[in-house]
């Protein structure tokens, strides 16, 4: 079945003025910010850059083949600056930072379309211990600082392009899109047309009453594999779609698998009884500790992975790192404590939620 890279090449030749922005079209936008671009996009952010050229100064850059997530992001830019409709649009706006001592990773760019319009690109989870690491006080706590820098960007990009608005991102990226649009003043919600969330986890409850995120909830497109883990995680208000792709499991939180006829996503009934299945547990074992627990098991958990000097969550399973968390688990037993308790947590979680699919189970075989 067509990929995104089937859609490049079939509906590369058409300009948003011909054929305006569609679903897959913002799925390809939040995967481009996925590339650490440099040259004059990075260089100058204020004036606005043609894709292509992004693309080729990206390319002449001797790092360029570490400066992106997966090869697919490298394939995907190739691709897309190769086509009249995404070759053509501008870059502008470009953040990138990584900040380790306030746990926060996060990147945007806005892509100027011909037809008027923009795009807000948030980038989602990247490779680094520091994104993991912010990506999981989202379960304790009510605002990270990607999210703030989120709402920060499409206020300075609303006041200075007052023009239609398409936010997105993957992943997180999804996440910060549909907080930015939620925290949005009324005059620059006005502005925003769509908000697309790419399999991003939700909030934790005290979103689901908020003014600002229930105006948008209308426009929120929310996007997630059968399998999905990532994007069940948390609370949402919004509904979502569930699409096929072409892999499985976890894996699925790949958009370069996820399937498409034409314009549109090959859409699914429902998600597995898998998906359903890790979504009831992990909300159980949510639900079974505090926040201050949840905090002091995150906390826990990142010290150890970050006791061998890991920077790349890549390298997480890296023999010699494996071998420096085991020592540091036998020499900390406060570590050990919360991290074997809230897993033991996590373990009577699966338990219960076993026991209560079997019992539904029961009861539409009787």
């Amino acid at each position: 079945m067509a990929t995104m890279f089937d859609y490049l090449k079939w509906r590369g030749d058409l300009s948003f003025t011909q054929d305006p922005p569609n679903a897959v079209d913002a799925l390809i936008f939040s995967a481009l910010i996925y590339i650490h671009y440099g040259g004059s996009v990075e260089a100058d952010p204020t004036t606005p850059v043609l894709l292509k050229t992004a693309a080729e100064e990206f390319f002449a850059l001797e790092d360029h083949e570490t400066r992106m997530r997966v090869k697919n992001d490298l394939e995907l830019l190739h691709a897309a600056a190769k086509t009249t409709r995404f070759g053509f649009t501008q870059l502008v706006n470009y953040r990138d930072l990584l900040i380790p001592e306030q746990e926060t990773q996060f990147a945007a760019v806005t892509f100027l379309l011909d037809d008027g319009s923009a795009f807000v690109a948030f980038r989602g989870t990247d490779n680094t211990l520091v994104g993991w690491k912010e990506d999981f006080n989202m379960t304790f706590q009510q605002t990270v600082p990607a999210q703030r820098l989120a709402a920060q960007y499409v206020r300075e990009v609303a006041a200075e392009y007052s023009i239609p608005l398409r936010l997105g991102g993957h992943s997180k990226g999804g996440n910060l899109a549909v907080f930015a649009a939620a925290r949005s003043s009324p005059q620059v919600q006005r502005q925003i047309l769509d908000v697309y969330n790419h399999d991003g986890p939700g909030f934790t409850k005290y979103m689901m009453g908020d003014p600002g995120y229930l105006a948008m909830v209308p426009r929120i497109q929310t996007y997630v594999p059968q399998s999905s883990v990532i994007g069940m995680l948390l609370e949402h208000e919004e509904s979502y779609t569930v699409i096929r792709s072409k892999t499985v499991s976890l894996l699925q939180h790949d958009p370069y698998s996820w399937e498409l006829m034409g314009r549109e996503f090959i859409r699914m009934q429902e998600i597995t009884e898998e998906s359903r299945f890790v979504d009831a547990a992990l909300k159980t074992w949510f639900s079974s500790m505090t926040n201050k627990e949840r905090n002091q098991l995150v906390d826990a958990m990142f010290a150890l992975l970050g006791s061998g000097g890991v920077e790349n969550a890549m390298d997480i399973f890296h023999p010699k790192n494996i071998r420096t968390y085991l020592k540091t688990l036998s020499s900390d037993e406060n570590m050990r404590r919360i991290l074997s308790g809230e897993f033991q947590g996590l373990i009577e979680a699966v338990r219960t939620t076993r026991a209560r699919f079997e019992e539904a189970e029961q009861k539409l075989l009787e």
